[in-house]
């Protein structure tokens, strides 16, 4: 069953919570983060992409780059931009996007219950990734962003929820600049508290939501601190890292989308032949076509968009990876025709999550950047429970969590 842990926070005061938000370390590059942080010092940019105080262009692998990240995080700590609650607590943390408000809560997971597969993921990790986040938490000692964790909705859990967010005012509430609201409360009550880790026991998995790699880079550190410490008790703080907590019904996956650089030796028309044998391929013009259904497609080619829908016997319904969209894409399209046949290292495939719109693909292609460019319908939560339930792996790239979690609100401390 799962665990959540009380903890106490650190937490920038109210007046600054907005300036020290940011968006998470993996949705932008340091040169995005370098222009995001300009003009403001209190932004946890300056930790989680600690690059963007050297010169542009340094590697922000560098052990230079890490020990700044401590040693901002220490001025933050210094500078009083981050406070340390004085007990343990829980956090209740809701995002607003296009009118829909999604209430996580925000607590400890057990580094046990990721190591025991209570925790359970639906994608693979990369170690040059994980070894990155490993380093960062090592030299930091503490989890300075969230993970995005989701759990089978629990009727008295959105009872007590809701009760905290209809009678208490929110210690933060601010929209940031892409439009997203965002809003946080503090559990003190011990009684609500205790009853939230009761209920909370009762769950008999979460599922990792966005973060693999800060999931099991913070379940690896506190491993390795238990080894390293010969008076290990199993209470110590790094036997637990953050992450916020939605319930699945609250949760809604968009498109990830696919773009290609080449159309691997063939003309036009020879694709959208060979796509024929497959699919139904209907001619839409210049105006944009989004998937309404799944095993349905869109395509732009050429200034072109087109309805592609999967034919009968292309798939197994009984399959959980083979009858998903992405698998359906892949193995037709990307792999038979465009010769594709990883999509973790070929570097002509690029990914692109559905908020930047389809616009984007069109606009990929229109540059000359890309030659095809391909949208998909969203999986589902359901997909993504029963895929790890069944301890099958997703695809690279299949699922896309907005809005993102903004890292910086509370941080938890392994020490």
């Amino acid at each position: 069953m799962a665990v959540l842990k009380p903890f106490k926070g650190l937490r920038p005061p109210a007046e600054l919570a907005s300036k020290v938000a940011s968006r998470p370390y993996d949705v932008l590059n340091s040169e995005e983060a370098r222009v995001e942080a300009e003009g403001n010092p209190h932004t946890l940019l300056h930790i989680i992409k600690p690059e963007i105080d050297f010169p542009a262009g340094t590697d922000e692998h560098e052990p230079a780059v890490y020990h700044k990240a401590a040693e901002n995080l220490d001025f933050w700590r210094n500078q009083q931009w981050l406070v340390k609650d004085e007990k343990e607590l829980l956090y209740i943390y809701a995002q607003t996007m296009d009118g829909r408000t999604q209430y996580g809560i925000v607590g400890c997971a057990s580094v046990d219950d990721y190591l025991n597969g209570v925790i359970k993921k639906h994608e693979l990790t990369r170690s040059d990734k994980e070894e990155d986040r490993m380093k960062h938490v090592r030299i930091t000692n503490a989890n300075m962003e969230p993970v995005f964790f989701a759990y089978p909705a629990l009727k008295e859990l959105d009872t007590i929820v809701t009760n905290i967010v209809s009678t208490q005012t929110p210690v933060y509430d601010f929209v940031a600049e892409d439009g997203f609201g965002h809003h946080f409360w503090v559990v003190s009550d011990s009684l609500v508290i205790n009853e939230i880790v009761r209920l909370f026991a009762q769950i008999p998995a979460t599922y990792v939501a966005d973060g693999h790699h800060r999931t099991a880079a913070a379940a690896l550190v506190g491993k390795e601190k238990r080894s390293q410490n010969p008076y290990h008790t199993g209470e110590e703080e790094y036997n637990y890292f953050l992450a916020v907590h939605f319930p699945d019904n609250q949760l809604k996956i968009i498109d990830y989308n696919r773009a290609v650089k080449d159309l691997n030796g063939l003309i036009p028309a020879q694709l959208i032949e060979k796509i024929g044998e497959d699919f139904e391929v209907e001619k839409f013009g210049a105006g944009i076509f989004k998937p309404d259904q799944l095993h349905t497609f869109s395509m732009y080619l050429e200034g072109e968009w087109y309805k592609l829908v999967t034919r009968e016997g292309r798939y197994n319904d009984n399959d959980p990876i083979g009858v998903l969209d992405v698998t359906i894409l892949s193995n037709l399209i990307l792999d038979k025709i465009l010769g594709i046949k990883d999509l973790r290292t070929d570097k002509r495939v690029d990914f692109i999550g559905g908020i930047r719109g389809l616009g984007e693909l069109k606009s990929r292609v229109d540059s000359g950047d890309m030659k095809v460019a391909f949208a998909l319908y969203p999986v589902s939560m359901k997909q993504l429970i029963d895929i790890a339930d069944s301890g099958n792996i997703m695809p690279p790239k299949t699922t896309w969590f907005e809005p993102k979690l903004r890292s910086g609100l509370v941080v938890h401390e392994l020490e």
